[in-house]
């Protein structure tokens, strides 16, 4: 099971795990970083967007696929799955701001990035998600340690 050149459902998973920051972004214009940790900063940035890209282009490798159907159906089944325990995640957050659920909103997208990497044999796209997991979690918990 091959999805070729690009993998368009994982742009889709992208998009989808976008919508939520924008519309927070959007509602909290002045919100301000307090992580002062610049390395940490920027390894959550270089994370973040060598995830975006790699999620969706097969840099290093040829194709995306998978051995198995097995393997396929888990891929689209548990990125669903996780993409819905954001958006219920997102919408609790939303009404009422805690860290332990700001916690969740950091590891969700984090796991989404390594999970798909693992199984689509992507090592590139599982070494950024690291990089992103490791830097957003930090950082999300400086910021919550405020509040």
């Amino acid at each position: 099971m091959k999805f070729g050149w690009i993998n368009f459902f994982g742009a889709l998973i992208v998009i989808l795990m976008m919508i939520p920051n924008v519309v927070y972004a959007l509602k909290n214009k002045g919100e301000k970083n307090a992580c002062e940790k610049r390395l940490f900063n920027i390894a959550e940035q270089v994370g973040r967007y060598g995830c975006i890209i790699l999620m969706w282009l097969p840099l290093l490798i040829w194709k995306f696929g998978f051995k198995t159907v097995f393997e396929m159906v888990l891929y689209v089944i548990g990125n669903l799955t996780l993409l819905f325990a954001y958006y219920i995640v997102f919408a609790i957050y939303m009404r009422k701001k805690r860290a332990g659920i700001a916690m969740a909103l950091a590891i969700i997208p984090s796991f989404i990035f390594i999970y798909s990497g693992v199984l689509l044999r992507h090592w590139l796209l599982v070494g950024f998600a690291v990089v992103f997991a490791i830097a957003h979690i930090y950082v999300t918990w400086q910021n919550t340690k405020l509040t």
